[in-house]
């Protein structure tokens, strides 16, 4: 029900920019659905690939090694295990959160895949390597990340106390 709200709240707010770009000229509507063709076709496949890798990868990976490692006795090694594989998993949303979806499948629990997901938005290493360090002075991009550190763990915690 949840995830029906917020389609519909995404749609009624494309609407709204669609009316938007309409009232100011209508070629500019033009082009924005051309924008938005253009880029639904560029994420479609990737999108596709990574429903598709999750379901076999969940069916791959080795139940008793994701609950020993990442399962709910795993505690704060698995917590620690998982940020560190957050940080090394390369690729965008459609590798990482398939990645966690095929954990919780294969028996992982929740603050871990928590501390993974948050790790992976955090930390990849791919993305400091290419964009961060390239962009801004390294002891930025060090400070950041030492500010940083706490973070998937707090994540595991709170879904500890949450569910």
């Amino acid at each position: 029900m949840i995830v029906f709200g917020f389609t519909l709240a995404l749609m009624a707010i494309a609407a709204g920019l669609a009316f938007a770009a309409w009232r100011r000229s209508p070629a500019l509507l033009t082009d924005g659905f051309s924008d938005a063709r253009t880029q639904f076709i560029h994420l479609l496949p990737r999108l596709a690939i990574g429903v598709l890798g999750s379901g076999f990868l969940a069916h791959l990976l080795p139940k008793e090694t994701i609950l020993a490692w990442f399962g709910p006795n795993s505690g704060l090694m698995g917590t620690a295990l998982a940020s560190v594989a957050g940080a090394l998993t390369p690729g965008g949303p459609v590798v990482g959160y398939a990645i966690g979806a095929a954990a919780l499948k294969a028996g992982a629990d929740l603050a871990q895949v928590m501390a993974y997901v948050t790790a992976w938005s955090l930390f990849t290493i791919n993305r400091m390597i290419s964009w961060e360090i390239p962009s801004m002075p390294a002891r930025i991009v060090l400070l950041r990340v030492v500010v940083s550190l706490p973070f998937p763990f707090l994540a595991a915690w709170v879904t500890l106390l949450v569910r």
